[in-house]
């Protein structure tokens, strides 16, 4: 098979891009599933548009209860029982959940929002949950069949989600052994989830973000009633295959997930579970962009040959992959650090650190290189490219979401010059690259980097951009060289 025609299927894709695969037989599994039954229903959830609330049952009861189409529940369940979320605990490896999502992302996409969101729930929980919270939820969580408990990760507030210390208005306050949560969350992806854990600011805490705490939140009260309220669904561009809407907490039954004083940290381990996740889900979107682009090239024939054949669109596609696979080293090099460094507790080691580096990089530049490729899929379609008809429009839709989900692209440069101010993550980076062929370039960017971080902070934040897109494209490069890619 040609690395060409290893696009057209996202598990052919990883034998070419990984010296080894674990889980092979659960992986090829799930793609021939995938690539049958799955796909009608996955393509008419994203034509239906946007689920809805059903706020109210006969009797007028307050159920809260979101309305899918049965067949949602058959793709969706199936990720859970292969082991998405309860792969990574009992293997204590997060590969398996990040194999997972690449293959079912490359189909669907929006169906990874809510496996990340559980993995970004669980995962916390197993690590600060207390033994009588652990005992009580995690198991729900970690069943392989079809009881098992979603997760959420809300934290976005009206005011924004880039700003936390400013945005978190939720105030929560101690009540025995508990805590109750009053506030809004705006954009609260998965909202029907039984569990989700939710950044809030303990009374009395100072200001900032020094001041939040990150709490877990049940979707019932111990008594058995709602314990939050789903006041509408977000109608979005994409990512209809999970519903995000606007969340009431009234006097909410919480628990507290650490120390009150430490939950900043927690709520950023959270979001960088998230960001990695986006940078797997932005590869594997840009792999399904050009995999459609060239059945249709083959197929097309404009000036006596098919489009393919074209010199220029040739190159191109040549050029597209070469940019799919070092944009994957770079996304898949942030999973195997955070494999590497997820069960730390602050204060984090160096390799932390090159983690969070890497991660900002992998977030930033693989979200980019999914929009540029979508847009680039259309044009190759030309007008049918506009089309709903035909498919390729979606994953430009898709792919802007990932742009802007966890962090836009602002966001992943002001927090890669934080990481490599305060933490020199820059040095790290380079000590982790040494053996790469790019030497004299990494001395060149090193340079430029330390000038940067010398410059009053206005002049820096103008002039970074270029240099951090410099320092990702050189880091996907140097990885998808390196021997071990």
């Amino acid at each position: 098979m040609s690395v060409l025609e290893s696009l057209r299927c996202p598990l052919s894709f990883l034998r070419t891009a990984l010296p080894s695969i674990p889980h092979l037989e659960l992986l090829e599994s799930e793609q021939q599933w995938w690539s049958t039954a799955a796909l009608p229903i996955s393509s008419a959830i994203d034509r239906a548009g946007t689920p809805w609330v059903r706020s109210f049952s006969a009797t007028g009861a307050r159920i809260d209860e979101i309305l899918y189409p049965a067949e949602y529940y058959t793709i969706l369940r199936r990720g859970y029982r292969a082991g998405v979320i309860w792969r990574a605990l009992e293997e204590k490896s997060l590969l398996p959940s990040y194999l997972l999502i690449h293959l079912i992302s490359f189909h669907d996409p929006g169906i990874c929002c809510p496996y990340t969101v559980s993995l970004g729930t669980a995962l916390p929980l197993s690590k600060y949950g207390s033994a009588d919270v652990q005992s009580r939820f995690l198991p729900h969580m970690l069943k392989n069949d079809d009881s098992v408990w979603q997760g959420a990760t809300w934290m976005t507030e009206i005011d924004g989600g880039s700003d936390l210390g400013a945005g978190v208005k939720t105030v929560a306050r101690p009540a025995g052994d508990r805590w109750l949560l009053t506030g809004d969350k705006y954009f609260a992806s998965n909202a029907h989830a039984e569990l989700a854990v939710a950044a809030a600011r303990p009374e009395g805490a100072q200001p900032g973000v020094r001041g939040l705490a990150l709490f877990l939140v049940p979707r019932f009260r111990a008594g058995g009633s709602l314990n939050f309220f789903i006041r509408r669904l977000k109608d979005k561009i994409a990512t209809r295959s999970v519903p995000t809407g606007e969340i009431e907490l009234r006097d909410s039954e919480a628990y507290l997930l650490g120390s009150a004083d430490s939950g900043i940290y927690l709520i950023l381990e959270v979001l960088n579970i998230s960001r990695v996740a986006n940078s797997v889900v932005s590869v594997a979107l840009a792999q399904r962009a050009i995999a459609d682009a060239l059945a249709y090239a083959e197929r097309r024939v404009a000036f006596s040959k098919r489009i393919l054949d074209h010199p220029l669109l040739h190159h191109q596609f040549e050029s597209r992959l070469a940019g799919l696979r070092s944009a994957f080293a770079l996304a898949w090099e942030s999973v195997r650090l955070l494999d590497q460094v997820w069960l730390e507790r602050p204060p984090y080691s160096d390799r932390y650190h090159l983690f969070r580096l890497v991660a900002h990089l992998a977030k930033y530049w693989t979200a980019e290189f999914a929009v540029d490729t979508a847009k680039w899929a259309m044009e190759v379609h030309g007008g049918l490219g506009t089309l709903a008809e035909f498919g390729v429009e979606r994953w430009l839709r898709e792919a802007m979401i990932l742009a802007i989900w966890e962090g836009t692209s602002h966001r992943q440069i002001l927090d890669g010059l934080e990481v490599m101010e305060r933490k020199q993550a820059h040095k790290l980076l380079f000590a982790h690259l040494a053996n790469s062929a790019l030497a004299g370039e990494a001395r060149e960017l090193a340079s430029e980097i330390e000038r940067l971080l010398h410059l009053p902070v206005e002049r820096k934040e103008v002039q970074a951009e270029p240099l951090f897109r410099r320092l990702a494209l050189f880091t996907a490069s140097a990885l998808s060289h390196s021997p071990s890619a």
